[in-house]
């Protein structure tokens, strides 16, 4: 097993002044430490989950990846007047203002079990708001599931009490 933060490209100011982004890019690009990200997500939550969701737009790669490995559909969390049927939707804090996200109406079965995957979890926003939008479409949440977690910012603590599973992690 390779130590998959060889994979993550630091970039310095990006998207603005500050930030230090983590690229996933060059992991993906590596067919070897891909498949590794997505069997290391999913070897907990075999025959745990009847459907993986992939939030916008990262989330999207890595979910449909997951969803095939573990055998599930894959239901998808959108910006705002992405998906063309009826929605839920779920406003969550930016730094400066707020944004939202939306899922199917449909998109569960009442009391599927459902594993949320992104590739980055921060703050906890999206993932709270995904959270939000699973329970109101009927899945049961078993888990988030990120590649990368940024331990400083918190999102684990605003996650809680829902089991977060993260393969990288960098601390504060």
């Amino acid at each position: 097993m390779r130590d998959l933060k060889a994979f993550i490209r630091d970039i310095p100011d990006f998207p603005k002044s500050g930030i230090l982004f983590r690229d996933l890019t060059p992991l993906l690009l590596d067919a070897t430490a891909f498949r590794e990200t997505v069997e290391l997500i999913c070897d907990p939550f075999l025959q745990r989950v009847d459907v993986v969701v992939g939030i916008e737009s990262r989330g999207f790669i890595v979910g449909a990846a997951v969803a095939y490995h573990l055998g599930t559909g894959l239901a998808l969390v959108r910006k705002p007047g992405k998906l063309p049927a009826a929605t839920f939707e779920a406003r969550y804090d930016l730094e400066y203002g707020t944004d939202g996200l939306q899922i199917h109406q449909d998109a569960f079965r009442h009391g599927s079990r459902v594993l949320i995957v992104d590739d980055l979890l921060a703050t906890g926003g999206t993932a709270a708001a995904t959270i939000e939008l699973t329970r109101r479409s009927g899945g049961e949440v078993v888990a988030c599931a990120f590649v990368i977690e940024l331990d400083a910012l918190g999102g684990r603590e605003r996650l809680a009490p829902t089991e977060v599973h993260s393969l990288i992690r960098y601390g504060g």
